[in-house]
C-alpha cells in the first residue's frame, strides 16, 4: 500500500466485480428496476426518432388521419416515458445509495476491528488509504453501477441509430469512431489517472487540512488556540494545505481544458462534414425530408452517445481507481502475528514475564526498550518507575498486545502472547491509562464501556468505589446525562438547555469515570495502572489509592506512577531508564541501595517539604 494507486486490466475487472458484488448484496431489487428504466430510457430516443419520420413521411405522402393520430399517440406514449424515466432513476438510486452507504461502512468498520493492534493506526499510508476509504468506499459501488448502466443505455441508443447510419452513410460511424470515440477515450483515460494521482498525493494535506480546521473549531484545543492567540496561525496553515490542493487540481483541470476544447473542435467538424453531405444528398434527390431529420438526429444522438460513453468508461476507471482504496483498507492483512491454532488465555496462576524484550516502532526508529525483563508474579503488585521517555508507555502497550516486541517474548504462565487469542487475553486484562478516553456519551456509557454486559448494580458499585457515584446522580439526568456539550440529546428535551446538551466534568471528575470504568473488569487477572491519579488533588489521590489498594488485593498489577510516595507499598519496583530495567527491589532495599529509585525519591521529597522562613 505504498505507492500511488495503479490497477492493470485484471485489477480492474477483479474490483469491478467486488463492486457489483457489493450493489447486488446491498440491494437486489433496486438494482433490477434500475437496469429496466436504463434499458427503456435507451430505446426511447430510437424510437422517437424512428416514429418521427414516420410522422414526417406520412404527412408528405398524405396518409389516412387515424394512421397519423396512431403514431402521434405513440410518440406522446414515448415522451412520457422519457419524462418519468429521469425521476423513478432518481428515486431507486437514492435507495441503492444508502444501501451501499451501509454496507460500505459495515465492512469497512469490520476490517478496522479486524487489526488486533495499533501498527495499521499509526502507519501515515495507511491513514491517508483510510481517508479515502472512507469516501470512495460509500460512493464508488454506485458510481460504477450508474456507469456500467449509463453504457448499457448508451449502447441500447446506440445500436439504433448506428443502423439508420449504416443504411444512409455507411461511412459515417467510423468516422464518427476515429474522430470523437477513439481520442476522447486516450484523452479521459490520461485525465482520470492525473485525478487519481493528484488525489492520492495531497491526501496527507488534506488530512492536515481538516486537522487545523478541528483545532479551529473544536473545544478541546479551543483554550490554547485562544490564550495563545493561534488562531491566526493555524488559519494560515489552513489556507496554506488549502492552496497546495488547489494548485495540483488547477493544473489538472488546464489540461483538461486544453484537451477538451480540441476534441470539442474535432467533433464540430465532424457533425459540419455530416450536415453538409446530408443537405446536397437531399437536394439530389437521395434522401427525403424524414430521412434527413432522421440522418441529422441520428449523427448528433451517435456523436454525443459515443463520446457519453467513452467518457463515462473513463469515469468507471478513475472510480475503480478510487475503490482500489476501499478494497485495499478491506482487504489489509492482519497487524499482529496470529496464531494458527491460538490457546485461550488461562487464569493467571504463575505471572506475566518479559524476557528479554526489545522493541521500537518501525526499523528506522530508535529502540524504546532494550532487553527489558520483568516478572508480575500472580497475586502481586510490581511497580514501575522512571523518568517521562523511558518506556513505561510503551511497556503497557506491549501488555496489552497493542503491538509484538521486536525482539524476546511476554508469556502468560508461561505461553507466548503471540500463541493466544488476542480477544481472549484481553478479558482477563483491566486498564487505566494515563491519557484516558473522555467517550463523548452519557455518563453511564462512560462507565459500561469497561464492561458491556454488566448491570446496573456493578455499574453503580464501580462509581461508588472510586467516589464518583454522589457527582454523576446529582446531574441533570443523572447516569444518562451526555457528559458533552457537543451534541444534543435527543433522548432530553430537545432545547439546548443544561438537560439536553448535556454538562462537561472537571478534569479529576473525568479520572475517576475512566477509574470506574476500568473497574468495571472486577474479574480481571492482570490489572495494568498507568498514572491512575494523575489528574486528582493530594486528599483525593490518597483516598483513590487507599480504596484501589484493596481493588488490587489478590490480583496481578503492574502500578506506573511518577508519585513514588504511590509506589512504595509496592511488592517490588523495578526502575526503567533508557529502556532498559536498571534496578528492581522493594522501596527500602532501593533506598538503602543509594540508586537512581533513591535519588528520585529523595528529589520529590525535597519538593513537598516546607521551606521555613528565617
Amino acid at each position: 500500500m505504498n505507492g500511488a494507486p495503479s490497477l492493470g486490466l485484471r485489477g480492474a475487472l477483479l474490483h469491478a466485480r467486488s463492486a457489483a458484488a457489493m450493489v447486488w448484496h446491498a440491494g437486489p431489487g433496486w438494482l433490477a428496476l434500475q437496469a429496466v428504466l436504463a434499458l427503456l430510457a435507451g430505446a426511447a430516443p430510437v424510437l422517437t426518432a424512428w416514429l418521427t419520420k414516420l410522422l414526417l413521411d406520412g404527412l408528405v405522402a398524405g396518409a389516412a388521419r387515424p394512421e397519423l393520430l396512431g403514431v402521434a399517440a405513440a410518440l406522446a406514449a414515448s415522451g412520457i416515458v422519457l419524462g418519468l424515466q429521469p425521476h423513478a432513476t432518481q428515486y431507486a438510486m437514492a435507495e441503492l445509495d444508502r444501501a451501499l452507504a451501509r454496507l460500505a461502512q459495515s465492512e469497512l468498520c469490520d476490517a478496522l476491528n479486524r487489526f488486533d493492534g495499533l501498527v495499521r493506526f499509526e502507519d501515515p499510508v495507511f491513514c491517508d488509504r483510510l481517508q479515502l476509504a472512507q469516501h470512495t468506499g460509500r460512493i464508488a459501488p454506485s458510481q460504477l453501477f450508474a456507469a456500467g448502466l449509463g453504457m448499457a443505455r448508451g449502447a441500447v441508443t446506440l445500436v439504433g441509430f448506428a443502423g439508420v447510419l449504416l443504411a444512409t452513410a455507411p461511412w459515417m460511424p467510423a468516422l464518427l469512431v476515429a474522430v470523437a470515440a477513439v481520442p476522447t477515450l486516450l484523452a479521459e483515460l490520461s485525465i482520470s489517472r492525473r485525478r487519481a494521482a493528484v488525489a492520492w498525493r495531497h491526501t496527507s494535506a488534506v488530512r492536515r487540512e481538516i486537522f487545523y480546521g478541528e483545532l479551529l473549531s473544536q473545544p478541546h484545543a479551543a483554550v490554547e488556540c485562544r490564550l495563545f492567540g493561534l488562531g491566526g496561525f493555524f488559519r494560515g496553515r489552513l489556507l496554506a494545505e488549502l492552496d497546495q490542493v488547489h494548485a495540483a487540481s488547477r493544473l489538472v483541470d488546464r489540461h483538461e481544458l486544453r484537451v477538451q476544447g480540441v476534441l470539442a473542435a474535432a467533433s464540430g467538424l465532424a457533425a459540419a462534414a455530416a450536415l453538409v453531405w446530408a443537405i446536397l444528398a437531399a437536394a439530389s434527390g437521395q434522401l427525403s425530408a424524414g430521412d434527413v431529420v432522421v440522418f441529422i438526429t441520428a449523427t448528433a444522438v451517435t456523436q454525443t452517445v459515443l463520446v457519453d460513453l467513452v467518457r463515462t468508461l473513463a469515469r468507471a476507471h478513475a472510480q475503480l481507481l478510487a475503490y482500489d482504496h476501499f478494497r485495499a483498507v478491506v482487504g489489509a492483512p492482519p497487524d499482529l502475528v496470529r496464531a494458527a491454532n491460538p490457546h485461550p488465555a488461562p487464569a493467571l496462576r504463575d505471572g506475566v514475564e518479559l524476557r528479554d524484550v526489545w522493541f521500537r516502532y518501525g526499523d528506522d526508529q530508535p529502540w524504546v526498550l532494550r532487553g527489558v525483563n520483568l516478572t508480575v508474579p500472580s497475586g502481586r503488585t510490581v511497580a514501575l518507575v522512571g523518568l517521562n521517555g523511558s518506556g513505561k508507555s510503551t511497556l503497557v502497550k506491549l501488555l496489552g498486545r497493542l503491538y509484538d516486541p521486536s525482539a524476546g517474548s511476554i508469556r502468560w504462565d508461561g505461553i507466548d502472547y503471540r500463541d493466544l487469542d488476542p480477544a481472549d487475553l484481553r478479558s482477563r486484562i483491566a486498564a487505566v491509562f494515563q491519557d484516558f478516553m473522555r467517550y463523548e456519551l452519557s455518563a453511564r456509557e462512560n462507565i459500561r464501556l469497561g464492561k458491556l454486559e454488566a448491570g446496573e448494580e456493578e455499574l453503580v458499585a464501580a462509581a461508588r468505589s472510586v467516589l464518583v457515584h454522589d457527582v454523576l446522580a446529582a446531574l441533570p439526568r443523572g447516569y444518562d446525562t451526555l457528559l458533552t456539550r457537543k451534541f444534543l440529546d435527543v433522548e432530553g428535551t430537545g432545547d439546548a438547555d443544561a438537560a439536553g446538551a448535556g454538562v462537561q466534568l472537571s478534569g479529576g471528575q473525568w479520572q475517576r469515570v475512566a477509574l470506574a470504568r476500568s473497574l468495571m473488569r472486577g474479574d480481571a487477572d492482570l490489572l495494568v495502572m498507568d498514572e491512575p491519579s494523575s489528574g486528582l488533588d493530594a486528599e483525593a489521590e490518597q483516598e483513590i489509592h487507599e480504596r484501589l489498594r484493596r481493588f488490587r488485593a489478590g490480583r496481578s498489577v503492574l502500578l506506573i506512577s511518577h508519585r513514588l510516595s504511590a509506589v512504595r507499598e509496592a511488592d517490588s519496583i523495578a526502575v526503567l531508564a533508557d529502556g532498559a530495567i536498571a534496578e528492581q527491589g522493594r522501596h527500602d532495599e532501593l533506598m538503602a541501595a543509594g540508586g537512581r529509585y533513591a535519588q528520585l525519591f529523595r528529589r520529590q521529597a525535597q519538593g513537598y517539604r516546607e521551606v521555613m522562613p528565617c
